[in-house]
């Protein structure tokens, strides 16, 4: 693939995605992923695993794996053309519908309370698609997840138990 045919698919699958990323930009994760691993190939589901992660561990707004997705598939103006696509439509709908809610339109708030469970569907999907994913190369993984839900789910401890119990996990891992 050339580096402009390249260019142009990472810009055509951003700017679809940016369109329909109700929920924000992770909402898409599985049609994301569908779309670099399965359609055109770019990297494996584990690679595209471990990019998200990456871009969750960095300081950021969590669509970072699309900038991270454009550098692997065409350097530096990948990333910064794939970041435009994903970020620059919805932005632009962000500023219109913004300068909307000014006035007080019924069929604005029913389309925003109707927006809500598409949003939590699809960030849902996202967790399923990328539990999937890691839990196919490494079983393991299937286990902290289970145990992590358990813990937040059935008590009142912090959160960040489960972050640290996690990084032990990873660490314990890399040796």
């Amino acid at each position: 693939m050339s580096d402009d045919s390249g260019l142009h698919a990472l810009v055509v699958t951003f700017l679809g995605l940016s369109l329909v990323s109700v929920g924000g930009g992770i909402a898409v994760l599985p049609e994301m992923s569908r779309l670099v691993v399965q359609e055109h190939g770019w990297m494996s589901q584990l690679q595209f695993a471990k990019l998200f992660a990456l871009a969750q561990a960095a300081p950021g707004p969590n669509i970072m794996v699309v900038g991270l997705i454009g550098w692997h598939v065409a350097g530096a103006a990948g990333m910064f053309l794939a970041m435009l696509a994903m970020c620059g439509p919805t932005s632009l709908l962000a500023y219109a519908f913004s300068r909307l809610q000014r006035r007080e339109l019924p069929w604005l708030r029913r389309a925003e309370r109707g927006l809500v469970p598409i949003a939590i569907g699809l960030i849902a999907a996202s967790g399923l698609l990328l539990a999937e994913g890691t839990v196919r190369e490494a079983p393991p993984v299937l286990a902290v997840v289970l145990a992590s839900f358990l813990f937040v789910w059935r008590t009142q401890r912090s959160p960040l138990w489960v972050l640290l119990g996690g990084a032990g996990f990873g660490a314990a891992l890399l040796r």
